[in-house]
This record gives C-alpha cells, sequence and structure tokens, in this order.
C-alpha cells in the first residue's frame, strides 16, 4: 500500500539528505549550510540545483550518473520530494540533497557563486503571471546571485508557451546559448543527460507533445530586460496540464 503524506513527511524528517526550514527559521537564525555546502558533502564539487525538482527524477539520475558532482532537488510539494529522497537514501547517493522551500526563497539557501548550474524541468509555464515563470527576469536576477560566473541554467519543457518566452528573454538579454531546440528527440542531439526523463515529460511524450529544451549561460551583474511578446497559449491547462482546453 502506498504511503500518505504524512507517513513520507515523517520519513523525510528521519532524512539526513532533506532540509526543510520555515520562513521563520530563515529570517530568524538563517540557514547554516548556506556558503557551507561542501560541509555536508564533505568536497568541493560543483553543486547542481534541479528547481521544483517534483520526484527528483533528474537530481536522483544525474546524481548517479555524475558522483563527481553534487545535486539538490528544490520543490515545495514535499509528498512527491519524497520519491526521490527515499531513492537516493536507499541507492546510497552521497552526493544528493532536497529542500523544501518556494523557490522565491533560493538566496536564503546559497551563498554567492555556489552554484554551477541550475535545472529547471518541467515547470508550470504561468502563461498569466510573468513573475513566477522559473525563467522570467525576476528569477534569472535571482540565480544570476547564487550561481557562478556564467553558470549554466537548462531548461526543459512541454509548453511552446514558455519555450517561447524564455527564447525571447534570452534573446533580448544577449545571453550566450549553447542549445536551442523545439523538437528535442528529433533534434539530432546526441548527450545522455537528455535521456532522463521525468514523470511528466513521459506523459507529454506519450500524448505526443513535442520536448523542448535551452541551455544557456546566466551572466552576473547584469541588467535583466523583460521581453515585451505576445504569445500564443498553450492549447491545454497550465495547472497541471491534464486536459484540452474546450
Amino acid at each position: 500500500m502506498a504511503k500518505n503524506k504524512l507517513a513520507k513527511f515523517a520519513d523525510m524528517a528521519t532524512y539526513d539528505n532533506v532540509f526543510q526550514y520555515s520562513f521563520e527559521d530563515l529570517k530568524n537564525e538563517g540557514f547554516p549550510l548556506m556558503g557551507k555546502w561542501n560541509t555536508f558533502f564533505k568536497n568541493d564539487n560543483p553543486i547542481v540545483l534541479e528547481l521544483g525538482c517534483g520526484k527528483g527524477e533528474y537530481t536522483v539520475g544525474l546524481a548517479a550518473k555524475y558522483p563527481n558532482k553534487n545535486f539538490i532537488g528544490i520543490d515545495i510539494k514535499g509528498s512527491r520530494m519524497w520519491t526521490g529522497a527515499t531513492e537516493a537514501v536507499d541507492k546510497g547517493l552521497a552526493n544528493v540533497a532536497f529542500i523544501r522551500t518556494h523557490i522565491e526563497q533560493i538566496t536564503s539557501f546559497f551563498d554567492a557563486d555556489e552554484v554551477s548550474e541550475i535545472w529547471i524541468t518541467f515547470p508550470d509555464p504561468q502563461m498569466k503571471k510573468t513573475r513566477k515563470r522559473l525563467t522570467s527576469t525576476r528569477f534569472m536576477q535571482e540565480y544570476s546571485q547564487i550561481i557562478k560566473p556564467d553558470g549554466i541554467v537548462h531548461l526543459k519543457t512541454d509548453s511552446s508557451f514558455l519555450y517561447t518566452y524564455t527564447d525571447a528573454m534570452v534573446k533580448v538579454n544577449n545571453l550566450e546559448v549553447i542549445i536551442n531546440t523545439d523538437n528535442l528527440y528529433n533534434s539530432g542531439i546526441e548527450d545522455d543527460i537528455l535521456q532522463i526523463q521525468t514523470f511528466y515529460e513521459q506523459q507529454w511524450r506519450a500524448r505526443g507533445i513535442d520536448i523542448k529544451y535551452i541551455k544557456f549561460l546566466c551572466p552576473k551583474d547584469k541588467e535583466w530586460i523583460e521581453p515585451d511578446i505576445e504569445i500564443e497559449r498553450d492549447s491545454y491547462r497550465s495547472f497541471g496540464r491534464n486536459a484540452i482546453v474546450e
């Protein structure tokens, strides 16, 4: 029988690889590993984040593939995060951690230049609220505070809306692009990292939805420009994206 949410939360409270700090704790005490993640991982290897990690498929999959890097999944949904955290514990992956928090609080957990790469995997495209898009200039400004100079940001999405917005954001800000494709699995790109598929990605592909991918550099000390663009909305709902719009 599958565990309920309370049982999962109880499990995670015992996991050394899961960190759960309230807003009040962060405000009053701060996060003790900020700028000191090397003491948790016991090495100085690069740190890679998965934002909106869900079940942590990328966090765990990449950690198993690259033991010389440290991976941290971030999400507010603890019951989903339990899956990846449990798998990491069961597999004995010492280069994995999870933080249960809102992404808006990311700068409370990492110091300047502490992060090398950021993965954004199948987020809600937030078609109505620009500031909530995880590739909006609001968030790019936050990422630039914690990422190393010319650190890498990856976006992998099913959403034509979010892909178009991000492509425009990258262009108007003159960011250096490494890979940009609106049909990843028919692009001819050969990269074993891209073969890791999240639960949602498998659902979108089964429905015949093309997967989009942009990999670009995130500069520091930049004046970010919000793109002025009208974008056609996706033909399925933003929240959950599990039903076609009539």
